[in-house]
């Protein structure tokens, strides 16, 4: 909405680490770096990697002007500036400039070739806004980090994300089951694979029941070594990889809390939430995930289908009875959170949930799963479930969803009359 400005972080509550309140600047700046890079001393296994088919080379053409006048033409002229402080309606008059489009074109080129990002383009600002919906503000966990860049160094990335996900979705490295962070996909398609995969049991005479999990800072926690190895199993050319080799390294950021400037601290690990670059090499990442996955679910017979969405997973199963889809459920998220620890990844346990899909009448009283033997929550169905933004009931009705949504927009004008004598 338009009359809503810049909010404020909430001031009632002080922050906490370790158990201590952060009553300095000093130890505020200390805590926020530490809880935003918990992953910088993790150990991966490299050699994981082995069990992914390795993608033929792909070759790596010069940007073309095309390519930077199709990327610019879509930056939003209200967007946030980097530290830089130049915006893209600037940019956008610069570049009608034909001279001034060849020489970044030389320099994005150059960039490449030589495997090298400059040091300007590597320094960030990381301004860290609440989470909606948070209970409680006190501890740096409630809070995200966007980073924000300098908008010339934007600007080639877009064009370098652009041509990666072409280069990926032609040689299928992307796993088909991943529905986020990609050009034509969208909550929606997850969504509707959902219902069709529920409604497609239900003419079986089965029933659906799906685990839902949450990979706990996923763009903090990318290990760089395993990013590079990666890249190179998707077939990009040498000088690709090595280019991203010192793309992420010797980063350098600042955090912004309200008014308040940290100085800059050194980032080592992930990728910076808010970089265009990040969405396409998370979804690499986590691409050799989901095949392995998929392998060894297939060898221990284990009738798993697999749904993600950025760090949202789904495990889907089919059954006839609940215990034995609980007992699948069970041995797939014990495989995956082993497997998460050879990727430098760990599931956020407190936001898993179960849910079971079913058309049984009267009274329906589904069991709960048991992951107590790994030292995880008792999980307990719910009447209903809340994913990607669509509030689904077991027997699929939209009931719950319209309420929520129209319930959203009936509050929404009543706000709006309350503003009716405002200038």
């Amino acid at each position: 909405m338009n009359w809503v400005k810049k909010r404020k972080i909430p001031v009632t509550e002080a922050i906490k680490h370790n158990d201590h309140p952060c009553l300095t600047p000093d130890s505020l700046w200390n805590a926020l770096h530490s809880s935003f890079n918990t992953a910088l001393h993790r150990h991966v296994k490299l050699n994981i990697l082995n069990e992914v088919v390795h993608k033929p080379l792909q070759s790596w053409n010069s940007f073309s002007r095309y390519e930077f006048k199709s990327a610019i033409s879509k930056c939003i002229v209200t967007s946030a500036p980097g530290p830089d402080k130049l915006t893209w309606r600037y940019w956008k008059l610069i570049l009608k400039n034909d001279d001034c489009l060849s020489k970044i074109i030389n320099i994005a080129n150059a960039c490449i070739d030589l495997g090298h990002w400059p040091k300007y383009f590597k320094v960030s600002t990381m301004v860290v806004i609440p989470k909606p919906n948070k209970s409680s503000y006190d501890n740096p966990e409630a809070f995200r980090p966007i980073v924000l860049l300098n908008t010339l160094g934007k600007l080639v990335e877009k064009v370098i994300a652009e041509r990666l996900q072409f280069i990926v979705a032609s040689n299928n490295f992307i796993h088909l089951s991943q529905l986020g962070s990609l050009k034509f996909k969208s909550t929606a398609d997850a969504s509707i694979a959902l219902t069709h995969i529920v409604r497609s049991s239900w003419a079986k005479g089965k029933t659906t029941s799906t685990l839902a999990f949450d990979i706990s800072q996923f763009f903090p926690s990318l290990n760089h070594c395993f990013l590079i190895l990666v890249l190179e199993k998707a077939g990009l050319d040498p000088r690709v990889t090595n280019f991203f080799a010192n793309y992420l390294v010797q980063r350098s950021t600042k955090y912004l809390w309200n008014d308040l400037s940290s100085p800059f601290f050194e980032v080592n690990v992930g990728v910076g939430q808010g970089s265009v670059l990040s969405p396409i090499l998370s979804t690499l990442y986590l691409s050799p995930l989901l095949y392995i996955l998929k392998n060894r679910f297939k060898n221990l017979n284990i009738p798993i289908s697999i749904l993600s969405f950025v760090d949202n997973g789904l495990f889907i199963v089919q059954n006839k009875s609940f215990f034995t889809s609980n007992l699948h459920l069970f041995c797939s998220y014990n495989i995956l959170s082993k497997l998460l620890d050879s990727f430098g990844l760990v599931i956020e346990h407190s936001k898993t949930e179960i849910f079971h899909f079913s058309r049984a009448q009267g009274i329906f009283n589904p069991p709960s799963l048991d992951l107590s033997p790994l030292g995880r929550p008792i999980l307990r169905p719910k009447d209903s479930w809340k994913y990607l933004g669509f509030i689904f009931d077991r027997k699929l009705s939209s009931h719950k969803h319209s309420d929520y949504y129209a319930n959203k927009v009936i509050s929404t004008v009543k706000c709006i009359k309350l503003l009716g004598n405002s200038s």
